[in-house]
């Protein structure tokens, strides 16, 4: 039995190094023509240590609760290894290619409202708090008129990075 729980102690640490050490093991194949492209993601820590970890806990748990030995555990937990290191496989493939999570870009920012938080003088430099994607951010903000502080306005225009320009919301 210590052999099963050691194997699932080492993949629950396997797991902790992934966090450090992501596509180490799927660098290593870069450029070996055989195998390009063929185990995309199967060779990943967290699959590797999915299947370790299933094999040696489920090993052990058989091995505690029933009588079918060594052979019976192995032939039980490699199984439920492949199957979990799939389920592994499939899921941090899905998190990979999900797109939901794009950084707004400067035309999102046109027609974003907000207000003022530092009065922004004619032709001058103040500062807004304008909501993008459903988060609050600070810009440097520029408008032709003066707009004082707590000022509804809406942004016109993305000057930079960290500066719009905007107008007042009329009433």
């Amino acid at each position: 039995m210590a052999w099963f729980l050691g194997l699932g102690i080492a993949g629950v640490v396997l797991l902790a190094l992934s966090f450090v050490l992501d596509g180490v093991l799927e660098g290593l194949l870069d450029g070996v023509a055989v195998v390009d492209g063929l185990l995309d993601g199967l060779l990943s820590l967290p699959v590797i240590a999915g299947f370790l970890s299933m094999l040696g806990f489920s090993g052990a748990i058989v091995l505690g609760t029933t009588g079918l030995g060594p052979v019976g555990a192995t032939v039980i937990g490699v199984p439920a290894g492949v199957l979990t290191g799939w389920i592994t496989y499939r899921l941090s493939r899905a998190l990979v290619h999900d797109s939901s999570g794009a950084a707004p870009r400067d035309a999102d920012l046109i027609g974003a409202s907000g207000s003022v938080v530092t009065a922004i003088p004619a032709e001058g430099y103040g500062e807004v708090l304008v909501h993008v994607a459903g988060q609050p951010r600070k810009f440097a903000a520029r408008s032709p008129v003066a707009v004082g502080r707590g000022a509804d306005v809406w942004v016109e225009q993305a000057l930079s990075q960290s500066a719009v320009s905007v107008r007042p919301v009329e009433r």
